[in-house]
């Protein structure tokens, strides 16, 4: 491959036009696996000449090799290697990081589980909310990330937080287990801020959204909307179709 310093250069001539950064993303997929990873402990410094905004499609590429390497997250542990992920989340364009969704994807969970190992996860909940609204089509859009920033705010009892995607209207979903986790982790937001009856309605849709088997995110929604039950209302309404399938 070429060296990095004429990769950050073809990065720095080719994050402009349309065209030209779908000239650059052909370039960035032949540097991008094995070949880029080789020179991946040594990339860090090289950001510095990117903007995480103007060049962020060569510059998500540059950040998911140094990320997805074990030794490296161990090497730069939290401190400034937080910063840098935290400021491209909340820099970058949208336009240019949803050419590559996986990469994007990969570097916010990096962020996510770092923020989690240093018991620290409201660092990760402005970012992670940027990212969301980044990597969204629509508002309409259930992304994976919005279950990992559900789980940052619930778990920094940051709830009010949370509200920020849980009042949007969802009508577009990819993956079924995002739905199920979108579900549980908003419903507990819900019980935290004691909105009880809203709790109910997601546990209730985790509950009876189609699934091919039973999985354990459903059943532990189950168990959440019988004890949710019981402090609104006294009772438990019972979902047929679930216990067919126990």
């Amino acid at each position: 491959m070429e060296s990095v310093e004429a990769l950050v250069a073809h990065i720095q001539g080719l994050s402009g036009s349309p065209d030209e950064l779908a000239q650059l993303h052909g370039l960035l997929k032949q540097a991008d696996g094995d070949a880029l990873r080789v020179h991946s402990a040594g990339l860090l410094p090289f950001l510095s000449h990117l903007h995480p905004g103007a060049h962020s499609l060569g510059y998500l590429y540059l950040l998911d090799s140094f990320v997805s390497s074990s030794a490296n997250l161990r090497a730069h542990a939290g401190g400034d290697l937080l910063v840098t992920v935290a400021d491209f989340l909340t820099s970058c364009s949208a336009d240019q990081i949803r050419m590559a969704p996986d990469k994007f994807l990969n570097v916010c969970r990096v962020l996510k589980n770092e923020v989690m190992q240093l018991n620290a996860p409201i660092r990760g909940i402005a970012p992670l909310r940027a990212a969301v609204r980044k990597i969204q089509t629509s508002s309409e859009q259930l992304t994976p990330l919005h279950a990992e920033y559900l789980m940052l705010c619930l778990l920094a009892k940051q709830y009010k937080a949370g509200l920020s995607v849980l009042e949007d209207d969802i009508f577009e979903v990819d993956q079924p287990k995002d739905l199920f986790l979108y579900c549980y982790y908003g419903a507990m937001i819900y019980i935290g801020l004691k909105k009880f009856r809203k709790a109910l309605e997601l546990l209730h849709n985790a509950v009876t959204a189609p699934m091919s088997s039973l999985n354990a995110i459903t059943v532990e929604a189950y168990k959440k909307y019988v004890l949710v039950s019981l402090i609104q209302s006294g009772q438990v309404y019972h979902f047929f179709a679930f216990y067919s399938d126990l």
